[in-house]
């Protein structure tokens, strides 16, 4: 009798949040670097990237700012 062997499938909705988590992180790595940057030639990065102008904290504006970004994606 001949074997019959499956092949694991893979989830499409995991892939996509795993995409999704890639692009998020590079995405943040680079507005992270951007804004470092700008923070410590004194510039008003917060301007820069929509959604962030209110924020205080360095962190915070970075995350709104990807997000902001994220959205104008899909």
């Amino acid at each position: 009798m001949a074997e019959i062997t499956t092949v694991p499938t893979t989830n499409p909705a995991l892939q996509d949040s795993k995409a999704y988590e890639a692009l998020f992180f590079l995405s943040f790595v680079v507005v992270l670097l951007i804004a470092i940057v700008g923070q410590v030639l004194f510039f008003k990065w917060r301007t820069w990237f929509p959604g962030a102008e209110s924020e205080k904290s360095l962190i915070k504006g970075v995350r709104v700012g990807v997000y902001t970004f994220m959205s104008h994606l899909n």
